[in-house]
Formats: C-alpha cells, structure tokens, sequence
C-alpha cells in the first residue's frame, strides 16, 4: 500500500467533515475526506433532512383533516406511508448525491472506508477490515459525530423499540406510540406520528418538555400539543420494557408512583453518544470528556496536528454548528485568523407542530447571569398574516440587557419560526440594540412582524396589542 500525502485529511464526511473539505479545498490545500458510509452523515441521510420530508408530509395530512375551515372538501382522504417514507429517503439520496458532486468539483479526494490515527500525521483507512490506504497529512481533522444513547435493558432492537432510524423508515403506522424523551428529536417523531394519526405518549425525565428552550415556549408547546392529543408526562422515567409479540409495556415511574401503559412501539430518543471508539486516540494526547473530544476554539485538539469538529466535539449537537465550526478550524488552520465560534448566536430549530426556535440567553439564564432585563412579547393572534393563513397559535419572546439594550435572547413557537429565527441571530451577530430593531421596517403583511413587535413591546411602545 503506497503512502498518500495530502494537507488536510478529514475522517468523516457530515455537516462538519464535508464542509471543512470544500473550505479547505478553497484555499489551496490538497484535501482527503475518509468516509464510512454516507457522504452527509447522519444528519443528511438519517436526521435533519429526511424527518423534514416527513413532517411536510404530516402537514399536508393535517390540513387535509381541516380543508372544511378553508373552505373545502374531500372524501376517503388517506395516505400510503411506503410512499412517505420512499419520498423521505429520495431527498436524502438526492443530497447525498449532491454532496458527492461538491467534493468532486472542489477536487476533494474521498475514500471509502472507515479512517482512524495511525501514529504522528497519519490516518489508516479501512473496509470491511481489510486495509484501504495510509494517508499522510499536516493537518487532520476528526469529524466522527454522534450516535444515539442507549438506556441499557431498553436498546433499540430494530422492531418494537425504534431508535431514530426505524423510526424514519416505519413499514406501517402504529396505533400507538411512546416516546423517551423530549427533545427536539423526541418531540419532532411525536409530532410526525401524532399528526399521521398515532396516539402519542411523551415521557421526560426532566420537569418540563424542549427543557433547554425558554420555559414560557416549553409552557406553550406543551399545551399545543396536549390539545392536540398528545399524551405528556414530565418529571418521569420509564423503568423498564416487557416486549411482547407485536407491543412493548412499559413502567414509569413519576413522583414515586408508577404506572404501566402498553404501546405497539417505543421510540428511544434520549440523547446522543460520541463516536469516540475505533479512531484511534488511545495514545495520543487527545482528552475525552463525556465521550466528546475536548477541543480550544479553534478546533485543537492536545494532540498536535489533530483537530476535531461537529458532534464529536460536544454541544450543541447541532449541523449548522458543526459546518460553522468546520469553517473556523479550516481557516485557523490556514492562518487566516477567524472569529472563534460563539456558542450564543448558534440557533436552535425544533421542526414539531407548531414550530419552535431560539437563539441566545433565556430569560431565566439572563437573570441568573446578573443581567436586569427588558423583556418583550408578541403573540400570533395579533398578527394578520397569522391570521389569514389559518396559523395563529404562536407568540415571540424577546430579552433584552435593560442597561445597554443589547438582545440577549429571542425564543419563538409558531408557523415558519425556523425560518424567522435568523433575523434575531443576524441582529446579534451584528450586536444589535433594541435601537437598531425598532428601527428597522418590517414588510406587511408577513408572521415577521411579530419579532418587530415584540421588540416594541419590550419597550412600552407595541402597537397592535
């Protein structure tokens, strides 16, 4: 097997891994990616980008239910869920292809195969356990990401504990459906199975539901999706699974009581693992903290000529971080001196029914932080195109620092939030004072101006409200 010499190697071709490949290709350096599986990762083949396909197709059953408040009918409305799940996996195909395209145009050398560190400025590429290639390079780049955490007695098995995987790809809907854990991961798949038609349990260990969301929105959320039957219970555990033939009964304990409730499936959504195994760090200088790689702000890892990016380096589990993240590590790394990473203007998307985003302090997180704050809201009733799209469930937060006007947070629930959360991280990465934002004109009519008038009200100068 010859040596192959590059400048930059990165192990793993996700949102981190592929994009520190085009970024350093960018600028000039002969650039590997060493990728296992799928060219995306995880996020586009197997989380972020199928589970919107999903959703948008549990948006459209929604309205179907509801043409009669718009002023239509249909009869024997019904879906085929082998075609929602094979139009699910066709985007996620039609990106990864996508992807393959980027790397080729950047001329980014992809091998096939699973790379791990192999000594001082080396990584070993295998498949299937037969040698693949030893690459040399300066600088290497380890972006392994993340699986799912699994709760020992109550792993995944593939057919009636689903973890995200089965859970994308079901072969039929089931009747009923108990979900561990409710972040944005748990509560996007109970808002797909819900509105597909599921009867929907939520357990979460922690006292509310999106726990690191504000908690006026978790408030909000959970009185949605309650009043669209889905069944929550906070402050709980699930302590056990008894499979039986074609179901799964499963004990919680709440408050020192515990019940049991009998579901066709169980989907484990309880948070995520590094893949910080098979990459070779044992020897290196590399820490591992929580099974994630402990890096600077620049993606430095201890060990010289060894950076990590993306999942693999801890939170927030997130792609656009691990891109941006990606970004900074590459252009550090070719002397370009960027801004480090902050965390604070890093948005957080849950894509359930109604949508939630966020962006910086929570209130509660500002207060604690010694800050005395301004703070502004604004609901969706109060907004016409709300209104008009038949989307008024929904309100906008915003906290603002009371002596300098600086936005600390904004924290959203609403039709097309996801999209509008932008405005407030453009703000902030700006460092936009409450000035700036009452200043600023907002088209109409568009769900947008309620992040205008939250900002107004926060300063006692709301207007349609």
């Amino acid at each position: 097997m010859a040596e192959t010499s590059f400048d930059l190697v990165i192990v793993g071709g996700g949102p981190g891994g592929y994009v520190a490949a085009i970024r350093g290709a960018q600028l000039g350096m002969k650039t590997a990616v060493v990728e296992r599986e799928h060219l995306g990762g995880i996020c586009l083949n197997w989380g972020c980008i199928p589970t919107k396909a999903l959703l948008r197709s549990s948006e459209i059953n929604h309205l179907l239910h509801h043409l009669d408040e718009f002023g239509f009918a249909a009869d024997n409305v019904r879906f085929d869920m082998a075609k929602v799940v094979k139009r699910s996996r066709a985007v996620a195909k039609q990106l990864s292809s996508g992807v393959a395209h980027l790397l080729k145009k950047n001329k980014v050398t992809v091998f096939d195969g699973a790379g791990k560190l192999a000594g001082a400025g080396r990584v070993a590429v295998e498949k299937d356990g037969k040698p693949v290639a030893t690459l040399v390079a300066k600088h290497i780049v380890l972006a392994t990401g993340a699986r799912a955490r699994q709760l020992p007695g109550m792993e995944a098995d593939g057919r009636l504990i689903w973890s995200y995987k089965e859970a994308m790809v079901p072969p039929a809907l089931p009747k009923s459906l108990l979900v561990m854990g409710s972040g944005a991961i748990g509560i996007e798949f109970a808002s797909f199975f819900l509105n597909m038609g599921a009867d929907v349990t939520v357990v979460e260990v922690l006292d509310r539901i999106l726990p690191v969301e504000d908690e006026e929105i978790s408030a909000f959320a959970r009185k949605a999706l309650e009043k669209q039957g889905m069944k929550i219970i906070t402050g709980a555990s699930v302590k056990s699974l008894a499979k039986g033939a074609d179901s799964v009964t499963a004990t919680i304990e709440q408050g020192g009581k515990t019940q049991t409730i009998t579901v066709d499936r169980v989907i484990s959504a309880i948070g995520i693992v590094g893949n910080v195994e098979g990459i070779g760090l044992e020897g290196t200088k590399i820490k591992v903290d929580r099974t994630h790689v402990v890096i600077d702000e620049f993606g430095r890892t201890g060990e010289p000529g060894v950076y990590a990016i993306g999942d693999l380096a801890g939170p927030p589990w997130l792609a656009h971080k691990a891109s941006h993240e990606a970004v900074v590590c590459v252009e550090a790394i070719a002397g370009l001196h960027p801004h480090p990473m902050d965390v604070g203007n890093i948005p957080g998307c849950t894509y359930c029914r109604p949508q939630v985003a966020s962006v910086g302090l929570t209130e509660a997180r500002a207060k604690a932080e010694g800050h005395a704050v301004r703070v502004g809201r604004f609901p969706f009733i109060g907004n016409g195109k709300a209104i008009a799209l038949g989307e008024p469930e929904g309100m906008v937060k915003v906290v603002f620092d009371a002596k300098t006007g600086a936005l600390l947070g904004a924290h959203m629930i609403g039709a097309e939030v996801t999209e509008m959360i932008q405005g407030y991280v453009v703000a902030r990465t700006l460092e936009t004072t409450e000035a700036e934002l009452m200043h600023t004109v907002f088209p109409h009519p568009t769900i947008s101006e309620t992040m205008h008038e939250a900002v107004l009200d926060a300063y006692g100068r709301v207007i349609h409200m």
